[in-house]
């Protein structure tokens, strides 16, 4: 008997890319749903209308569920004169979590006394149990989300000290660079090429060392954005990552769309009932990454990025 109900509740959080997967992801038992609007909000699977996050919230709140919502973009000035409206705007749709990473919407919300919880985001960044605990004590952040990049040996020792949860991607695209610069756009403009930049248009980068390498960027009003060669798939490390404490699932959509995304959800949630009841096995393990294999796109691989690595090895 390796988990008990002592332990902290394992929630699940996840993306979603229209109203109707938002009810589907809900109904597949996630605890959470992760969604923003274009200004405010990094790398999202779908970017809603204030209308849309207002028929999300109701549609969550009804269910029980929480409500999270992405203001984690690095902020120039111009968005910070107008951040006030969009946070007043969450206070009435009653978003239960923001995602912050820049130190100047923390202070815009400890000075006006906004309600939100608020996860530290700021992606890549979050790589010590130090930073977490400063973003904990200092501007009162209720969680952190780590960077994708950490060995389970680091994972591990930080857990001795951490002083607020933190979120692990347990399955999806993961960030490895953000830039705001128009990058793609600089470089069409030297190649003289007239192209899409957009995530739509699946462009991707491969190491002149190795061709089959596949980083996916694209390009928006943010910046661009570049994501690490394979995306994450944890299963058969959910029960260690149980046991040593981390217990806050993220599922990330915005390179898995449609249903398949809704069914790799369902088999988080059974991961989860079956650690609960403490029926979670290797060889269970093992049955569910080879469904979340198959429902994965075909064009992209799995691995369980940085976790394995000797930390001596990630510098």
């Amino acid at each position: 008997m390796w988990y008990n109900f002592n332990m902290e509740k394992i929630i699940i959080t996840a993306t979603a890319e229209s109203i109707e997967q938002v009810k589907e992801l809900l109904e597949a038992g996630v605890d959470r749903i992760y969604v923003g609007e274009k200004e405010y909000g990094l790398r999202l699977p779908h970017t809603f209308s204030y209308d849309e996050l207002r028929q999300i919230a109701t549609i969550v709140h009804e269910a029980g569920k929480e409500l999270t919502v992405a203001v984690n973009s690095l902020m120039h000035q111009e968005m910070m004169n107008h951040i006030k409206s969009f946070l007043d705007f969450l206070v009435d749709i009653q978003a239960d979590y923001i995602t912050v990473g820049d130190a100047g919407v923390f202070y815009v919300l400890k000075r006006d006394g906004y309600p939100f919880k608020t996860i530290y985001d700021a992606s890549t960044m979050v790589a010590s149990s130090r930073q977490v605990n400063f973003w904990g004590q200092k501007a009162g952040a209720s969680e952190a989300v780590l960077a994708r990049e950490i060995p389970s040996a680091e994972l591990f020792k930080m857990q001795e000290v951490l002083e607020i949860p933190v979120e692990i991607l347990v399955y999806g695209a993961s960030v490895i660079h953000h830039s705001k610069r128009p990058l793609l756009q600089n470089y069409y403009n030297f190649t003289h090429i007239d192209d899409e930049k957009s995530r739509e248009r699946d462009l991707f980068l491969a190491e002149p060392s190795d061709p089959e390498s596949h980083y996916s960027i694209f390009e928006d009003n943010h910046g661009t954005h570049i994501f690490a060669n394979n995306d994450l798939d944890m299963m058969t490390k959910l029960r260690e990552l149980v046991e040593h404490g981390f217990t806050h699932w993220k599922l990330e959509g915005i390179y898995t769309p449609g249903h398949n995304f809704v069914e790799i959800a369902e088999l988080f949630v059974q991961a989860r009932e079956l650690i609960e009841l403490n029926q979670f096995t290797s060889d269970q393990a093992f049955l569910l990454d080879e469904q979340v294999h198959q429902l994965h796109p075909k064009n992209r691989f799995l691995d369980t990025g940085f976790y394995d690595y000797d930390p001596d090895q990630v510098k």
